[in-house]
């Protein structure tokens, strides 16, 4: 079986495609998934489901759910299934199961791998195929515990990280022209994120664009100063000053 939780969760069996319809069984098979191979203890299960005001019989509403979970997960010739009762909670065994948020990371190590020895057109291919993965926002109806929130962060954090290394990947093999529409959604999108400034101002320098390079900074500038009191950091100051300049190394920059 294959287990997704890069957006909303499902487990795939072949060509099958399963859903949890119940929002707190779909909670916690979320939760055991997060923490695969690791026990998650029954007062952990309770604060995702109910924060800080569990019924009177939290506790055996927990294992009525654990017990319909492990129905579900039931498959014919599976000889154990995958959650198991490990004091002080449960746990779940991936075993020859694969999830992919799993194959996200190791394709983000690739990918970073492949950056560090200037090796970027396998950058950019694996660095795509990580963010291939993602199909919505990150179990965005089941945030309400500090398990799937602390994860929906660091998902989305590690999702802008990819998005940076294919952008800098593809600036170093020459495809300024084809990211200038994609850098401006994500300087509106992420305004405060100053590395998706910084390639844009350089796809539009080497687009033959050195004015509207400058009006991306000075829009980056803005903004920081609007929203945070500060001024950009030392690499789009330095940037700027290259591009007025007109400082022809820029056309040999190299993602670092």
């Amino acid at each position: 079986m294959r287990y997704e939780i890069m957006g909303g969760l499902r487990v795939c069996d072949g060509e099958a495609v399963s859903v949890v319809s119940a929002r707190k069984m779909e909670t916690l098979l979320a939760v055991l998934l997060i923490r695969a191979g690791q026990v998650v203890t029954v007062s952990q299960f309770t604060a995702e489901l109910w924060g800080e005001s569990p019924p009177r019989r939290a506790t055996a509403a927990l294992h009525v759910y654990i017990s319909q979970l492990r129905k579900f997960l039931d498959r014919p010739g599976r000889a154990v299934n995958p959650i198991a009762t490990r004091s002080p909670g449960y746990l779940l065994s991936l075993g020859h199961d694969t999830l992919d948020v799993h194959e996200f990371q190791q394709l983000m190590t690739q990918g970073r791998a492949a950056m560090k020895r200037d090796r970027y057109e396998e950058a950019s291919a694996v660095l795509d195929g990580a963010l291939a993965l993602w199909r919505s926002p990150v179990l965005s109806e089941l945030r309400l515990g500090p398990i799937v929130n602390s994860f929906a962060a660091w998902a989305e954090e590690a999702r802008l990280e990819c998005i940076e290394m294919r952008m800098d990947a593809d600036l170093a093999l020459g495809r300024h022209r084809e990211l200038v529409s994609e850098l401006y959604s994500l300087t509106a999108e992420h305004p405060l994120r100053e590395a998706f400034h910084r390639q844009l101002m350089l796809a539009l320098y080497r687009s033959e664009r050195q004015s509207d390079a400058l009006r991306a900074y000075a829009n980056a500038r803005e903004t920081l100063n609007d929203e945070l009191g500060i001024e950009p950091g030392r690499v789009l100051r330095d940037l700027q000053r290259s591009i007025l300049l007109d400082d022809g190394r820029l056309d040999l920059l190299r993602a670092s």
